[in-house]
């Protein structure tokens, strides 16, 4: 391992490896049935991944965990506050502790980083539990474009069920949207101390016009909506003024700052992300306590050729954090 320090006094470590807007309230789209997504300031500690990692060995667990191959996979039905069941698999290797993930924007818990994530802890023998938002996959519910508060409270509602069966949720992971919720759930309720954020978003305020056109905003204030189309013609979704303001309303730096010093942060970001870029993880890194950020070189949003290498650093940091919790709950 070689470390350097660069001019902005970034740790960079590399591993050889050969508006005010008017008031539109009154306004009132008409009813649309929308389907669900397809299943399938301080200085930031900042670490470059250049090549794979190996995967670490498994930690000392108290429960003695089920080998990888004999991993259980449970579908679980668990309601939220809304009264909408929410579906996701449980990854059971016999652990007491359990790790949430949750998915991204019009995506599902069988998206390829969730599953990953998911085989990576359960190699470490830590159980972990994916599931669909209300509005996504298989979960009940309409899906809305915003919704990031309602989502982290979903979230809630998961760890709820989850320690009304006795078990401890020790992490939650979210990838792009979902690591925005993941970090405003954890300036909200203040119960869980590892918080993984893959790719999130600080600026709430951009993307959207890379999204959805010029034309975007104009369209939505006359008419209240602005359906979305695949390259077909075909209405994939459809997005409310509401839901816009949803979106924009949701502070994350304000959030991020109630976040407790006690919680571990850790984001990870691609360097090559196209969708939200690598500079908004710079901000994260600035305001967030206890944070340590980790830059993935070449990485796209998806981590389309570095899923190896994004389920290494993620279950690495958490298998630490779990073992750092047993020697001070021993001590």
């Amino acid at each position: 391992m070689i470390s350097q320090v660069s001019d902005f006094g970034l740790v960079i470590s590399t591993q050889s490896a050969g508006d005010q807007n008017p008031p539109f309230s009154s306004i009132r789209p008409p009813p649309l049935p929308i389907p669900s997504p397809p299943k399938n300031r301080r200085s930031p500690e900042t670490f470059l991944t250049r090549s794979p990692i190996a995967s670490p060995g498994k930690p000392p667990f108290a429960a003695t965990p089920r080998m990888a191959q004999s991993v259980q996979q449970q579908r679980v039905a668990i309601q939220n506050k809304h009264g909408e069941k929410l579906v996701g698999l449980l990854h059971e290797t016999g652990s007491s502790e359990i790790v949430i993930i949750c998915h991204g924007f019009r995506s599902t818990k069988d998206e390829n980083t969730m599953v990953n994530l998911a085989a990576a802890l359960e190699k470490e023998g830590i159980s972990a539990f994916r599931f669909d938002f209300a509005g996504n996959g298989e979960s009940e519910g309409t899906f809305e474009y915003g919704n990031y508060w309602r989502e982290a409270d979903d979230i809630h509602a998961v760890i709820e069920h989850f320690n009304g069966a006795n078990r401890v949720t020790s992490a939650i992971v979210g990838h792009s949207k979902g690591g925005g919720v993941v970090l405003l759930y954890a300036s909200k309720y203040h119960d869980i101390h590892t918080v993984v954020n893959v790719s999130g978003r600080y600026d709430l305020k951009a993307g959207i016009e890379g999204r959805f056109g010029k034309e975007f905003m104009q369209k939505i204030k006359e008419d209240g909506f602005f359906d979305v189309k695949n390259k077909s013609g075909t209405i994939s979704y459809r997005v409310t003024l509401e839901s816009l303001m949803d979106r924009l309303n949701t502070n994350m730096h304000e959030a991020c700052l109630q976040i407790d010093k006690n919680c571990r942060v850790l984001t990870v970001h691609g360097s090559a992300d196209q969708i939200i870029p690598v500079a908004d993880a710079l901000e994260f890194a600035k305001i967030i306590p206890n944070h340590k950020l980790q830059i993935v070189e070449g990485a796209d949003h998806c981590y389309s050729s570095h899923q190896t290498e994004l389920a290494s650093i993620v279950s690495s940091f958490i298998k630490q954090a779990l073992e750092e919790d047993r020697e001070k709950s021993s001590q």
